[in-house]
């Protein structure tokens, strides 16, 4: 990724403003240990404890990248739990990527801390409505299934 998704000005741009950024070396044997480095590139989001919320591993496009980057922002702050923080980061994916990859889960996870912060069923249900309709052989849309019972 060093070659295509890093030197892309929005992927710099987006890690500058977002994240604290570490490599760690393939050759670390103690940190690699530590965080499980099975293969590069591995790309974990980390809370300020060192506790991992997301991990992807191999290439990304850097049009994949931000939004993954996104996704695993808002796992992160869903386990904190702030969930408005969460469903910002998914709303973003949704918005800005529309066709990322990553919409499905970003969809269904922000309608899911939509509804944890709300307890409004409707959200569920929007999921289920929206993936059914958008993406119904997702495993997200297969997840969202249980919400058209609260139809």
């Amino acid at each position: 990724m060093d070659a295509v998704a890093y030197p892309e000005p929005a992927v710099i741009e987006f890690v500058n403003t977002n994240l604290i950024p570490l490599r760690i070396p393939a050759v670390d044997h103690d940190l690699a240990v530590e965080y499980r480095i099975k293969w590069t590139p591995s790309l974990l989001i980390l809370d300020e404890k060192g506790t991992e919320h997301y991990r992807t591993l191999g290439f990304f496009w850097p049009q994949e990248l931000i939004p993954s980057l996104l996704l695993g922002m808002g796992k992160a702050y869903f386990d904190k739990p702030d969930r408005v923080k969460a469903a910002s980061c998914f709303g973003r994916i949704i918005e800005e990527y529309p066709k990322s990859f990553q919409t499905p889960e970003a969809i269904y996870m922000k309608g899911v801390s939509d509804y944890i912060a709300t307890k409004n069923a409707a959200n569920l249900i929007g999921i289920y409505d929206r993936l059914s309709a958008e993406d119904p052989d997702s495993q997200w849309a297969m997840r969202a299934n249980p919400y058209s019972f609260l139809k």
